[in-house]
């Protein structure tokens, strides 16, 4: 998945203009498997800053590193 896809992809899901409940969630998970982030969604939908954008969401989950426990 490209970064211009996630982007897409994320703002659809911002906006509202994905409103299937499949589609959504046929989306986070191809989010989830193209960004190998598996908190994507949070960053979606559980972040309340005004200042939040599709590219900020996708930079953020780019910037995930997993950790061994």
């Amino acid at each position: 998945m490209t970064h211009a896809e996630a982007v897409e992809l994320v703002q659809r899901l911002m906006n509202g203009s994905i409103t299937d409940e499949p589609e959504a969630s046929a989306a986070l998970e191809s989010l989830k498997a193209g960004l190998r982030c598996p908190h994507i969604s949070n960053y979606i939908f559980s972040d309340f800053d005004p200042a939040l954008t599709a590219d900020r969401v996708v930079a953020r989950a780019l910037a995930y590193e997993p950790f061994a426990l």
